[in-house]
């Protein structure tokens, strides 16, 4: 079992092409920067397990950023996020 301080040092699984931490990837989600920030929602909702998603986003985070995030997602992605989001948004939790 590793460290938890050397699990925020290490590099995502998402993240490949970056040289990126965990904690950078947190920071970009917290900053100001809102095309950052759209871009790394876009790759954790595009290559993250199910589960990881929601470790690093929520769902209220994906609803306030929803049109931005739907223009950049891979078009096989669109319908099906479309649809969850139809769905989630008639039954608010």
């Amino acid at each position: 079992m590793s460290d938890p301080i050397d699990r925020v040092r290490q590099r995502p699984y998402f993240i490949w092409d970056y040289d990126l931490t965990e904690e950078d990837v947190r920071a970009i989600l917290r900053g100001d920067n809102e095309y950052e920030k759209v871009q790394m929602m876009v790759r954790i909702i595009e290559h993250c397990r199910w589960e990881d998603i929601w470790r690093y986003i929520s769902l209220s985070q994906i609803r306030r950023y929803w049109k931005q995030i739907h223009r950049w997602l891979r078009k096989e992605l669109r319908p099906t996020w479309k649809f969850a989001m139809e769905v989630w948004n008639r039954n608010p939790t």
